[in-house]
């Protein structure tokens, strides 16, 4: 019941939100629009015409939603051919209601199933249908634990009652339209030529929607409108019951119901329920023929687990940690296992992983994790994350984020103690601990649309092409863009000429993830320049290594052809 309120919440604020106008006229229009005229008397719409085309644009978003990119992954199809399709639609019934003949032409192969004429009579399902598949609302907490819920395959009845009961609150205000659209056609039915006049209008309305979502129209419109529906959004990502509702990817299962029971970062052993299942794994890296692994096999050694992602600056300065105790401990009863979660795309690629793996000196297994079936199972929610599992299969101490390591290497050693008394422990390890006081860094600035950190340039951030200017006063640990770009969900990359972006940080080091091919060029604020080349696969470039923390600025001059990723902050 949580989660239908939820739902039905999120989908109210957002059908009143700017992101909705851009379909309103289609709405507006095709509530009430008559079919074509055969022989030259019009077929006159249903009074069901406005619940239909709210049906079928209920239906069409929340399967598209739910398990559109799913089936085309399947299919290895793109995964914006739905949206295409929703176009082309949209454009050839907007042409069937302007030039009745060509309504006919496309009826004609039905006739030779027995009929001599197909008097439709619009009840506007098909419309709805297609207005389903490229109707792109704002993107709030709701809708987005939806979109991850699609996209890692973790689709339950939980999932499902959130997304209809979202595209049902979305369609309340909708059909509102869509019934007005229908009174003020029956009020002029009367009056002949103005009926053709509004089923013309509706046609146009309907291809002028499909050509602004060709050329990203509405995103454009979007940016220039403010979300006066903001503070609600707020209110409901802010509410402590609402977020655990939402987390839909780690729901309590009979593996890991016992994992609250351990204190993020103690620095005392807990007991914490048999470890969950390593499970849903595309690879394995550093084991014999690539064999999988399971934690029943370990019984009588200490297991690690670490989740991580080889981009993650936080997981790069935890990384050492992890690599010292499996070198020192190894031969003592500790088997480390490494989890690769990914946050981006590009992380899941096995290429990238293994060259990760080099770079950071890894020997121990890692498992990649590309459905995040096993973060879910583990009901992970940060990067990195240590879970440390005694002889018998207990999880005994958990740990989440940077830092905690002194105590998670003493409980370490105190599980090789009790499972063999009689091993022989090397000393302690002696790697610094590069953690930043919390708060003393800029946060992880993602520039990409699904999950925008820091965007300090005014207005709405919002996929599609745009163009930017700095703001004349940047907020600090913040960034903003100059020039025409093209923003994606993952990334952001210059349209045509160099962009420009304004980086305000807090830092003693600050990194960049980017992809492509082009010289990056950067400026700090005393003019000191440096220049980056940037080719091939998305990594982690340095831009800035000092010795103390301290506020600064950056200005990047970014070429066509590259993709801008992420910041990070240490």
């Amino acid at each position: 019941m949580d989660l239908i309120i939820i739902g039905l919440l999120g989908g109210l604020i957002t059908g009143i939100s700017p992101c909705i106008l851009p379909v309103l006229p289609v709405i507006f229009l095709t509530g009430g629009a008559q079919s074509a005229a055969y022989d030259g008397e019009a077929v006159p719409a249903r009074r069901s015409r406005p619940y239909f085309v709210i049906a079928g644009l209920v239906l069409s978003f929340t399967l598209v939603t739910l398990v559109g990119s799913l089936i085309l992954g399947l299919l290895n199809l793109p995964q914006d051919i739905i949206r295409w399709v929703g176009i082309a639609v949209l454009v050839v019934i907007g042409v069937g209601l302007i030039v009745p003949r060509f309504q006919h032409i496309l009826e004609r192969p039905f006739q030779r199933f027995g009929q001599r004429e197909v008097k439709n009579r619009g009840n506007g399902f098909g419309v709805g249908l297609a207005l389903g598949a490229v109707f792109v609302p704002c993107a709030g907490p709701v809708l987005a634990a939806i979109i991850v819920a699609g996209s890692t395959g973790q689709i339950g009845v939980g999932t499902v009652l959130l997304t209809v009961s979202f595209a049902i609150g979305v369609a309340v205000p909708l059909l509102v339209f869509a019934l007005a659209g229908r009174s003020v056609v029956e009020r002029i039915r009367a009056f002949r030529t103005k009926e053709r006049a509004l089923r013309i209008a509706a046609g146009i309305a309907m291809i002028a929607l499909a050509v602004g979502l060709v050329f990203n129209v509405p995103q454009a419109l979007q940016r220039l409108l403010p979300d006066y529906t903001a503070p609600l959004q707020e209110q409901i990502a802010d509410s402590e019951q609402v977020q655990d509702a939402l987390d839909l990817g780690g729901l309590v299962n009979e593996e890991n119901k016992d994992l609250d029971k351990c204190t993020n970062g103690a620095t005392e052993l807990e007991s914490c329920g048999t470890a969950p299942s390593i499970k849903g794994i595309q690879q394995w890296l550093n084991t014999p023929d690539g064999q999988g692994i399971d934690l029943k096999d370990l019984r009588g050694k200490v297991v690690l687990i670490d989740f991580w992602a080889y981009s993650c600056i936080n997981c790069q300065r935890s990384i050492p940690h992890v690599v010292a105790w499996d070198e020192a401990y190894r031969d003592a009863g500790l088997q480390v296992i490494g989890i690769h979660s990914p946050e981006y795309a590009f992380e899941k690629d096995p290429g990238n992983v293994a060259a990760g793996v080099r770079d950071f000196g890894i020997a121990y297994p890692v498992a990649l994790d590309n459905t995040l079936s096993t973060w879910t199972n583990y009901r992970n929610r940060y990067w990195p994350a240590h879970y440390l599992i005694d002889a018998d299969g207990t999880v005994r101490h958990i740990s989440f984020g940077e830092g905690n390591y002194a105590a998670t290497e003493s409980m370490i050693r105190e599980l090789l103690q009790d499972a063999d008394p009689d091993v022989q422990l090397p000393a302690a390890t002696d790697v610094k601990d590069e953690t930043p006081e919390l708060g003393s860094t800029t946060r992880e600035t993602f520039l990409g649309s699904s999950k925008d950190v820091n965007y300090g340039g005014g207005g709405e951030y919002r996929r599609g092409d745009g163009s930017f200017s700095f703001p004349k006063d940047q907020p600090d640990d913040s960034f903003a863009l100059d020039g025409d770009w093209t923003v994606e969900t993952q990334y952001v990359t210059p349209t045509g000429d160099d962009g420009r972006i304004a980086l305000e940080y807090r830092a003693a080091e600050v990194r960049m993830v980017v992809a492509g091919s082009g010289d990056v060029v950067v400026r700090d604020q005393d003019g000191t320049e440096q220049t980056i080349r940037v080719d091939g696969t998305p990594r982690s470039y340095g831009l800035v290594e000092q010795d103390d923390i301290e506020k600064g600025t950056l200005t990047l001059e970014v070429p066509a052809g590259v993709e801008v990723y992420s910041f990070t902050f240490g």
